[in-house]
């Protein structure tokens, strides 16, 4: 959906087809030598070279490890991919919309690309003994922070401007849906053990605000991706206030009881991680559950940050129907 910017202005389409509502861009090779051609020949270049690195080597074992190979292998891939389409001019026969989809990618694969840059090197490339290995880790995981800031660079570029008629997904509140679910996903990572919530009805509230929440602004990035935001039965403006008051006033609830039924004795909790017996052992790849409970308080407080601010900027956009 096309929107405008305070004010931005965010355009909706009458139809689910793909490509209404974007330009047509004739392909050529001279995409390649654009500014922003070039910043994605780096991306695909650096996340290459990341992958290549651990590859040789054999250097991504664990599931800290794996993460980080998924990250550089799916955004070299899809970096590829788009620049494939824009060298062929194929947007319009692209199945998503072009308005939304290449800033909404750049965004998800700046994130991947931090949080590899920050896992790899502390959870697995610290315990490397000295050796070639270790030297190719450590060479990834600089390329893997070239490649993030260059995602994030594009992020800066490409985003909405005031006054400016654009995609919904390229203004601030859309931004900000990328952030709200990958952060909600690095919370299901952590609360991955049903032990950590299953003893209190409390904590159970609190899981179903974050899935609540997450299917929410998937659907809305999904409508915008589809350019299908038509098929809701109410407008699609309403739908995001909605769901943006919706989701502050559920994890404000989730950052009161998350930390309270957690850390706080009387109601069951642990306030010191050493009396958690499992934060005792020393692993590699571990996380104990006492680190869990307090890096997923750490994020709800992050999300809820950023569902008040979504709610603050989505009342600065003008939507009109192309």
């Amino acid at each position: 959906m096309p929107v405008t910017v305070t004010r931005t202005t965010v355009t909706t389409t009458m139809s689910s087809s793909s490509g209404l509502g974007s330009p047509t861009i004739v392909g050529s090779p001279r995409v390649l030598t654009q500014p922003l051609g070039l910043l994605r020949l780096l991306q695909l270049v650096s996340t290459c070279v990341a992958f290549s690195l651990v590859a040789s080597v054999g250097a991504w074992t664990g599931p800290m490890g794996n993460w980080s190979m998924f990250t550089w292998c799916f955004c070299f891939s899809v970096t590829l991919i788009i620049l494939i389409v824009e060298l062929g001019g194929l947007q319009v026969r692209f199945p998503l919309s072009w308005r939304n989809f290449p800033i909404t990618y750049a965004c998800y694969a700046a994130l991947f690309c931090l949080s590899s840059s920050i896992i790899y090197p502390t959870t697995y490339v610290q315990f490397l003994s000295h050796g070639r290995s270790r030297d190719h880790a450590i060479a990834a995981t600089t390329f893997s922070c070239i490649a993030c800031i260059a995602y994030a660079t594009e992020v800066a570029w490409t985003r909405a401007r005031p006054g400016e008629i654009t995609g919904y997904m390229a203004t601030v509140p859309g931004l900000l849906k990328v952030l709200e679910t990958f952060v909600a996903c690095v919370i299901f990572a952590f609360i991955s053990d049903p032990g950590l919530y299953q003893h209190q009805s409390a904590l159970e509230w609190c899981v179903a605000v974050y899935s609540i929440c997450f299917i929410l602004a998937a659907v809305a990035i999904l409508l915008n991706l589809g350019d299908c935001t038509n098929v809701l039965p109410i407008a699609f403006p309403t739908f995001l206030s909605g769901l943006a008051l919706i989701s502050v006033i559920f994890y404000a609830t989730a950052l009161v009881l998350w930390p309270l039924y957690q850390f706080d004795q009387r109601h069951g909790g642990e306030p010191r991680r050493h009396m958690d017996v499992s934060c005792g052992r020393s692993h590699t790849y571990y996380v104990c559950s006492w680190d869990r409970r307090l890096a997923v308080a750490i994020l709800t407080g992050i999300n809820l940050l950023a569902y008040l601010a979504d709610l603050v900027y989505s009342a600065r956009l003008v939507f009109v129907r192309v």
